[in-house]
């Protein structure tokens, strides 16, 4: 590994130093071999994994650490939170000179674990393991998982289950919470910590040295903003529901964080709520844009004491014009792919509209997402009908579709639709048959699904099962999922 440690030269009121605290009995779980060699593991390292992945062996050229951040959790003033089960174990440079996170899940209590045990268990470590890959094979901005370990020390939950640790990594674990910690704790930290978030994350908005540093602030705003839409409009397109979108659980450059009761939705339900413990829906797939709007809204307040006090109102209508660049971003970004995942050119009047009348027919009828968009891919279009209560529906969308379409290289549209609908997505029973193996010491079918959602676009037919193209049966309940998840 290339190390390259530079959160530590933060204020020590940021962080507190601790080494992990080793499971009983660790062994190995699932190891991501490619990502450690883009990360520029040693081999020596890699035949190490299980002794890094599960908190054994640390390193000297960086001091594990547990950052301290706040959050408003559910709409709410949480106050102080922190990393309550995973500690900082490296930073290092991957084939690109990019600085990653190597950050241990599951390390034991700190400071901020809240009265918590500190650990993960494996079935919470096997469903983020295998959502981080599933999401960046779909080329969505998320985190990633070198590796997981079980164990044989028992850690109790609803019930006493396996604990695990895993070893994620992320361009950033700095969370739009920890704004909010500084703000409301220590704010003599805010400039310098700002300062250190442009100059690592955002360099680009450093143009000038003339230029104030309120601009640069308004700049590394905006882009944050911007970043932050992309994300959420990759989400919306893939049917990802996050589950959990507290501030805390988003980070300053718009990659995925902190996976718990997450979901791939499967029957069209925009007001799905996928979260058990969301008992008043906040967090449902289509509130999703909305609520990363006012988490940056919360976050842009944070940002405040940055400017002059001769500025300071100037400055707060600078940051509101920052966030007007949320919905455009999104809108774009969401239409573009829409229209990609249809075959029809994101360039004329009615693209959008047909679109939406698609996702129409989709909820009204209850009909699989991913499934959907394939089998429109693949021209099934009598199949679709026959699944429509509502033919008529089904034949005017139709209509619309082929009207827009007759005019153009549909070739070329076409080719376009295969790189936007994946063949296979993470669903919920697939991920429990892979839990439920794994508790039992059996982790082939991790590895299954591990290769299976390493190419989601490519029919694979050697590795599929029949269970992995549908969701379950409507008179099968689904799999319960909350925050403990």
């Amino acid at each position: 590994m290339q190390f390259a440690p530079r959160y530590p030269s933060l204020d020590s009121k940021l962080y507190h130093e601790q080494m992990p605290s080793p499971l009983k009995g660790a062994k190995a779980g699932h190891f991501n071999a490619a990502l450690a060699d883009e990360l520029q593991w040693s081999e020596d390292e890699k035949a190490q994994w299980v002794e890094i992945c599960s908190g054994q062996k640390t390193f000297a050229e960086f001091h594990p650490l547990a950052m301290v951040y706040a959050g408003h959790q559910f709409g709410q003033w949480a106050g102080q939170l922190g990393d309550g089960r995973g500690l900082l174990i490296a930073q290092i440079l991957n084939r690109q000179g990019q600085t990653i996170d190597l950050h241990l899940k599951g390390a034991g209590s700190t400071p901020y674990s809240r009265m918590g045990d500190g650990r993960a268990v494996l079935r919470s470590v096997i469903r983020e393991y295998l959502a981080g890959h599933a999401l960046n094979a779909l080329g969505v901005p998320s985190s990633n998982s070198v590796g997981f370990t079980s164990s044989t020390q028992g850690v109790q939950r609803e019930k006493l289950e396996l604990g695990a640790m895993m070893l994620r990594t992320s361009d950033c674990h700095i969370r739009l919470g920890h704004f909010e910690w500084i703000n409301q704790y220590q704010p003599e930290l805010l400039t310098e910590f700002t300062q250190k978030c442009i100059e690592w994350h955002y360099p680009q908005c450093l143009s000038t040295e003339q230029q104030k540093f309120e601009d640069t602030v308004l700049a590394f705003a905006t882009q944050v903003i911007q970043n932050t839409a992309v994300m959420i409009a990759k989400w919306q397109l893939v049917g990802f529901a996050h589950g959990v979108m507290n501030t805390d659980n988003l980070n300053i450059t718009g990659s995925t964080l902190d996976f718990g009761p997450y979901g791939f939705m499967e029957r069209f339900r925009p007001n799905w709520i996928n979260n058990h413990s969301d008992y008043n829906g906040r967090y449902t797939y289509q509130n999703q844009p909305s609520i990363a709007h006012w988490n940056l809204w919360n976050w842009l307040n944070n940002l405040i004491p940055l400017a002059q006090a001769e500025n300071k109102e100037q400055f707060k209508q600078d940051l509101v014009e920052c966030l007007e660049h949320f919905e455009p971003t999104f809108l774009e970004h969401y239409t573009h792919g829409l229209c990609q995942k249809l075959g029809l050119p994101s360039f004329h009047k009615d693209s959008f509209d047909c679109g939406m009348a698609f996702l129409r027919i989709l909820q009204s009828e209850q009909l699989d997402y991913t499934d959907s968009f394939l089998r429109l891919q693949n021209k099934e279009y009598e199949a679709i009908k026959d699944d429509c209560l509502d033919r008529f529906q089904f034949e005017n969308f139709l209509t619309q579709y082929h009207n827009i379409r007759e005019q153009q290289d549909v070739d070329v549209l076409d080719a376009e639709m295969k790189k936007a609908n994946p063949v296979y997505i993470l669903r919920n029973h697939m991920l429990q048959t892979a839990i439920e193996q794994a508790e039992r010491d059996d982790f082939s079918e991790v590895d299954r699904l591990f290769k299976l959602l390493g190419q989601p676009f490519t029919k694979q037919t050697d590795l599929e099962t029949a269970k992995d193209l549908a969701p379950l049966p409507s008179d099968v309940p689904e799999v319960m999922v909350s925050c403990s998840s």
